[in-house]
């Protein structure tokens, strides 16, 4: 495509306002001159806490007269290399620790400045006589300014850098909080900078498309563009392909948040069907739950949360589920199991053959509370879990004719599973656990790809700012206004750039304006 005639520049700079008039100031890393900025230094072991090791990071251009101060030395350390080094109080010269000294030469290192590692005894002594020491060594009259960082000051200037954008950023902290194997996995996706590069997809086919709605809106009639219903095709087929993988991002980000928050499996039956002891099995830890003979035990939910196969699964032993009783804390405890069940993931009802005669198998109270949810098209699993089968373990046709007539009670089928909490091989407990864990499969199934995981700011600015522009421009394109449309992509570019930290601006448009198309000819 070609523009033949010469651009008007008047009504260039004019119409481009168009796609910054709702531009948000995004923060863009870059390299800034460090030598305004003081040295800062901090305790990145865990405070308070007796260990082995406590490791000390000092970032900023005083870091390497640091190490020569404190190694009384005048040699400049081998950069990215362990240094067993004894370290001396300043300036009284008293020995203060044997440690382990790693110098890292800026820009190769995490905050992109010259950083220096101390790995020093675990001694809260040994810390805090260093610590005075650098305090020490503060000098503002002199231009040396040394202090204790700020929370997060270290990633903060990393960020300024260049050395990781905000995704990565906020990765480092999901690692941090991950409590399961899948988190972990997901945590890291962020974390080495996959999400990123994703983004940065993401980002060209907005700035791509950008630049063609504004050939569209300011050339059009001065330059003569040929095509333009081409180019709207296009760039329509470009943002209809990034609404799809958006819209795929973010259905595994509901997901994931699943994986985070923890899978709910709300355990209901009538008192004294084994609840609790199965709760037990499951958890390996006899303490977890109170076990007794006496119906009614549990008056209240009691949440567990378990790592089940890499899941996080949090499971509520809820109070026994019967119609006869007048006890009001009973009660509370009913209304308590009936909420668990209605926002579970996963329901396992369990039922006693010992407890009932066979014509009189269930409560009704559960009967009615499972069909209704049914009814409701609420979607959610639902295990019928027989307990102590070992007891009818010769006497199987019994134990056939009562899961019959509970099943005839229910308007769909559920999913049985025989068990027993003794030690038993044929009712293993283990047989559900592993029923279990194709559910959590089931539930979380990324489509053969690796959790995602992103904090609550990204996840809120993808729908609100992102998803909304695209959204919004494809509405605007099929009622032809092309300046609403090219408005919807400034909106969407700027959500991505909060999320990243590297906005879209006027001239990076209009390079890629003129990179597109052959102006001036």
């Amino acid at each position: 495509m070609h523009i033949r005639s010469m651009i008007n520049f008047n009504n260039l700079y004019g119409s481009v306002h168009l796609l910054s008039k709702v531009s948000i100031h995004t923060l863009t890393p870059s390299v800034l001159n460090n030598s305004f900025r003081p040295t800062v230094y901090a305790l990145s072991t865990p405070a308070g806490i007796k260990s082995a090791i406590s490791v000390v990071r000092i970032t900023g251009q005083e870091s390497l007269n640091i190490y020569k101060i404190l190694a009384k030395t005048h040699k400049n350390p081998k950069p990215r290399q362990a240094l067993l080094r004894n370290l001396y109080t300043h300036p009284d010269n008293i020995l203060l620790d044997n440690a382990i000294a790693v110098y890292f030469q800026g820009p190769k290192s995490y905050t992109g400045e010259d950083m220096l590692e101390l790995h020093l005894h675990g001694s809260k002594s040994v810390v805090n006589a260093l610590f005075k020491t650098l305090s020490g060594l503060n000098d503002i009259k002199n231009g040396v300014q040394i202090r204790m960082a700020e929370p997060g000051e270290f990633s903060k200037r990393g960020f300024l850098n260049g050395k990781m954008d905000l995704t990565e950023l906020e990765g480092i902290r999901d690692i941090i909080d991950s409590e399961t194997e899948i988190e972990r996995r997901s945590a890291l996706k962020s974390f080495i900078g996959e999400n990123k590069i994703l983004f940065k997809q993401w980002r060209a086919t907005l700035l791509r498309s950008m630049a063609q709605m504004a050939a569209i809106i300011d050339f059009s009639e001065e330059a003569d563009i040929e095509n333009v219903k081409e180019i709207l095709q296009d760039t329509n087929k470009d943002i209809n392909n990034l609404h799809k993988e958006l819209f795929s991002f973010i259905s595994k980000i509901n997901k994931t948040n699943l994986l985070k928050s923890g899978i709910k499996v709300a355990l209901i039956g009538e008192p004294n069907v084994g609840k609790s002891s199965l709760i037990n099995k499951i958890s390996s830890n006899d303490d977890l739950a109170i076990v007794s003979d006496i119906p009614g035990t549990t008056r209240d939910s009691i949440d567990s949360v378990l790592d089940i196969s890499g899941y996080k699964v949090v499971f509520s032993d809820t109070a026994g589920i019967r119609s006869d009783t007048l006890d009001e804390i009973e009660i509370m405890g009913i209304l308590k199991s009936k909420n668990k069940f209605a926002n579970a993931d996963i329901v396992m009802l369990m039922v006693d053959p010992t407890n009932k005669s066979i014509n009189n198998s269930i409560d009704p109270v559960i009967v009615d509370m499972v069909n209704r949810s049914n009814q409701n098209k609420e979607g959610k699993k639902i295990y019928l879990i027989i307990n102590k089968c070992d007891v009818f373990e010769n006497n199987e046709n019994y134990l056939q004719k009562y899961i019959s007539e509970i099943e005839s009670k229910f308007d769909d089928h559920l999913e049985i599973v025989k068990i027993s909490c003794k030690d038993n091989k044929k009712f293993s407990v283990e047989t559900l656990v592993e029923r279990l864990e194709v559910s959590f499969q089931e539930l979380t199934s990324q489509e053969g790809s690796d959790p995602i995981l992103v904090s609550s700011r990204v996840q809120e600015i993808l729908r609100e700012d992102v998803m909304y522009g695209i959204v919004e421009f494809k509405n605007a394109v099929l009622e032809d206004d092309v300046l609403i449309a090219s408005e919807n992509l400034n909106i969407a570019s700027n959500g991505l750039a909060k999320i990243t930290g590297e906005s879209i601006d006027v001239d990076e448009v209009l390079g890629t304006v003129f990179s597109s198309f052959c102006i001036g000819k």
